[in-house]
């Protein structure tokens, strides 16, 4: 089914984009949440108007998102972990625990937008990316430090 994206779409496309998408992914999950329009005279017409509004909308959505950005590398955000009696973490730090730390400090970052290649296991200190929009990631630091828990 061809489609016309209406926003910037992860691993899809970008805004304004015709693409061919499954007919299943289009029905069931991009129409109903109006992320796509399908690719007619009528619509092709239509977003041609609607393009310059969305433009503008689009560029507001990236400042905000470079806003945020500085705001997030320019502070250095820690966790504090249980350690073991040889000073090994227990479990891991992952991305949903850093989600919650930058919750408590006024962040509202999804644990999906935290790109994480892997689970941190070990005190120290770690530069993590954050996705706030496809063409903005911001770089945090993070020190993981740790408290020996004793039995």
């Amino acid at each position: 089914m061809k489609v016309i994206l209406r926003t910037d779409i992860t691993n899809v496309g970008r805004q304004g984009d015709i693409k061919e998408i499954s007919a299943g992914f289009a029905r069931n999950y991009l129409l109903p949440r109006k992320l796509v329009m399908e690719a007619n005279e009528k619509n092709l017409k239509l977003w041609e108007r609607e393009k310059v509004k969305l433009e503008k909308q689009r560029e507001e959505t990236i400042n905000d998102a470079k806003e945020l950005a500085a705001n997030l590398e320019a502070k250095t955000y820690s966790i504090k972990v249980n350690l073991g009696e040889n000073g090994k973490i227990f479990g891991s730090v992952t991305a949903a625990n850093l989600s919650k730390t930058f919750a408590q400090a006024g962040f509202e970052i999804g644990k999906r937008d935290i790109l994480l290649a892997n689970n941190i296991k070990e005190v120290g200190e770690y530069e993590i990316n954050v996705r706030l929009h496809p063409e903005v990631t911001a770089k945090t630091k993070f020190i993981i430090a740790g408290e020996i828990e004793e039995a």
